[in-house]
């Protein structure tokens, strides 16, 4: 057999067959013909646009929604440090490992979005939508790319087919409820920002790819982009894999009739270079700002074993969330893990039996093979083998991780679309509108912080996390004794837990019961010896009980274990004003409002002592600083009255003569 009838071959098997016998088949290295028709040229740009609409359509619930106390709080809520675009706001956002990530890009949107609109979470969702309805506008111009690229023949026949196939793709991952998280939660905008630049990345690489790309620009330009991903969010390290997996196919630069190690192989080889040295940089810092989190599990908490049935067990169940996309959850919780268990064992023959299955198709279905390897590459970051936090999977995860099912999806229906038309284009449609009504639904649930875990609990009642997290929730409402029984259900799950104490001593204290809530307190610190939080709130509880100097001592303790804890010197201040030591007492609300300049508590305090001192110019200052900061705090409009109200009565050293 010729190397041209053995290539004819080759091509036949790896993708799609062509009804055109006059036109002969195209070379792994043939350029894609553009659309060159001003109806098909219409078409290429509406149908991406309808794409970007019913994604939008989909998600208008996330709109109405608040922050969640789910990272949102200390993102954004409680973080100034990221509220503008000046010297001091970039410098942080590029040199902070906040919360155990680096990414500064997904910062300066932050930025960016409190400049535009305040703390109003409206905007922040606004941005996160329009993000993910981009990358649903240009995953189809990705997907239309690889799907001609799979195509053995001259792309321009059958555009309809195309542009159906993959608009369904690009709906399959923009509609599919698991993108729910990433887009409805404030926090989780790093994935979609992240994404928007993974996708651009890939449809750069494409068009390097093509012959007449010589000026290396779209090459550049792919690197430059990859940077972007990557300072959005580290996940985006799989990155340089996926492109030796796009380069076997549907590329087909590598292996087939090029060969493994060819001097065009080598040149293939040597375009990654780049890639990944940025992707090891990439990890090198997230593994860097996982250690200042101290949040990953020890060899003691999760043997080598339990991190690979871990794994396992999240390959498996991100397959069954994207296939049955029902019971989604913000937290799967982790629970003791024993690798022989049947819910890990089955996990164990579904890898197995997915990766056989790959293998054996890899030349009648060669895309299936490519998009197992992509997932898992993908995923890889994310499984068992690095372990942080108290869940087995999150469908966060799945974000880049369901790019490469969808194709498949689009593949298949190109494939079968020609015979069955009208009856696969129905199924598809079907299809997209469950998925699209599911994730209106689970856009919902992320409404607000008691309705997000309500809904958490209903999956999973006994999920220590989520009853620690709605009793917070109901506390902060002044639900005090229903937050106290999400506590007392917390502890019973997992006794041991410090912050349970520390928050049902918090929601004791807020009902005067000092004394039960540091019997509490006293048993977070007996848990964890380091929990500043615990001796702050200890200290507040003895404030109640007039035991300044005892009070004071826990201060001072929060201190030595968190000098940057703004609500320590806020309290030892308040102390200190109550024994006459003004001075000293002022000292420390400056201390505060230097670690946290929209303490609005803080200047409050810094005013009623200068009120005290006659100082009534200087306090209404600060009063005036606590309204802009909290413009509804009754209790400081009745101090700025008052102050006032005595500075016109002659009654303070800056009154009028």
């Amino acid at each position: 057999m010729g190397r041209k009838s053995k290539l004819r071959k080759l091509e036949a098997a790896a993708g799609l067959r062509s009804r055109a016998p006059a036109t002969a088949p195209r070379g792994p290295h043939e350029p894609v013909q553009p659309i060159g028709t001003p109806a098909q040229r219409w078409v290429n740009w509406l149908v991406p646009s309808l794409i970007a609409f019913l994604t939008s359509a989909a998600f208008l619930p996330t709109l109405q929604n608040h922050f969640v106390d789910w990272d949102d709080y200390t993102n954004l809520l409680d973080n100034f440090h990221y509220r503008g675009l000046g010297w001091t706001h970039l410098r942080w956002m590029w040199t902070t490992f906040h919360m155990g990530h680096y990414i500064p890009l997904t910062w300066m949107t932050f930025g960016v979005d409190y400049l535009l609109w305040g703390l109003k979470p409206f905007g922040y969702h606004l941005t996160s939508l329009l993000l993910h309805a981009a990358n649903a506008a240009v995953f189809y111009f990705a997907a239309l790319r690889l799907l001609k690229l799979a195509l053995p023949g001259p792309a321009e026949r059958n555009q309809a087919g195309l542009a159906l196939s993959a608009g369904v793709a690009a709906l399959l991952f923009a509609l599919h409820p698991l993108r729910v998280e990433s887009v409805a939660w404030a926090t989780e905008r790093r994935d979609v920002l992240s994404g928007l630049f993974y996708l651009l990345t890939l449809l750069v690489y494409f068009r390097a790819c093509e012959p007449g790309a010589h000026d290396h620009r779209s090459y550049w330009w792919s690197v430059g982009l990859f940077v972007c991903a990557l300072l959005s969010k580290s996940m985006a390290v799989s990155l340089p894999v996926v492109l030796l997996i796009l380069d076997v196919y549907p590329l087909r630069r590598l292996g087939g009739p090029i060969g493994w190690w060819s001097a065009p192989a080598r040149r293939v080889y040597a375009e990654k270079i780049p890639f990944g040295l940025l992707a090891l940089a990439a990890s090198t810092v997230a593994f860097l700002a996982l250690l200042r989190l101290d949040n990953m599990a020890s060899l003691a908490q999760l043997s080598v074993l339990g991190r690979v049935a871990v794994s396992a067990y999240s390959v498996g169940f991100y397959l069954w969330k994207m296939f049955i996309p029902l019971g989604l959850s913000p937290l799967y919780a982790l629970g003791p893990v024993n690798p022989w268990a049947a819910p890990f064992l089955l996990s164990y023959g579904v890898v197995l039996a997915l990766s056989a299955l790959a293998l054996a198709l890899r030349r009648r279905v060669p895309g299936l093979l490519a998009t197992w390897l992509a997932y898992l590459v993908i995923l890889l970051p994310v499984l068992g083998i690095f372990h942080n936090g108290p869940q087995i999977g999150a469908d966060r995860y799945t974000y880049l991780a369901g790019l490469g099912w969808a194709i498949l999806a689009g593949a298949a229906l190109l494939s079968g679309w020609r015979r069955l038309p009208f009856l696969l284009t129905g199924a598809a449609l079907c299809v997209l509108l469950g998925l699209g009504g599911l994730t209106w639904n689970q856009a919902q649930v992320w409404r607000d912080t008691e309705k997000l875990w309500t809904h958490a609990l209903a999956l999973d009642p006994q999920s220590w996390t989520a009853q620690n997290a709605l009793g917070v929730a109901l506390a902060q409402q002044g639900k005090l004794t229903e937050a106290i029984e999400h506590f007392r259900q917390a502890m019973r799950i997992g006794p041991d837990y410090a912050k349970v104490h520390n928050n049902w001593g918090e929601a004791l204290r807020n009902q005067d019961k000092p004394s039960e809530a540091i019997d509490h307190f006293r048993e977070a610190l007996r848990n964890r010896s380091d929990y500043a939080e615990a001796h702050n709130n200890w200290g507040a509880a003895l404030a109640q009980q007039g035991k300044t100097a005892e009070e004071i001592e826990h201060y001072r303790q929060a201190l030595r274990i968190r000098p940057d804890y703004a609500e320590a010197h806020n309290n030892w201040g308040a102390a200190l004003a109550q024994q006459g030591k003004t001075a000293e007492a002022i000292e420390h609300y400056r201390q505060a409002l230097r670690i946290r300049p929209d303490f609005a508590e803080a200047h409050t305090n810094w005013g009623l002592v200068l009120t005290g001192q006659g100082k009534l110019t200087e306090a209404i200052d600060h009063f005036g600083l606590a309204l802009r900061i909290k413009p509804d705090d009754t209790q400081v409009q009745s101090n700025l009255l008052n102050a006032f109200m005595r500075l016109d009565m002659g009654k303070g050293d800056a009154a009028p003569r």
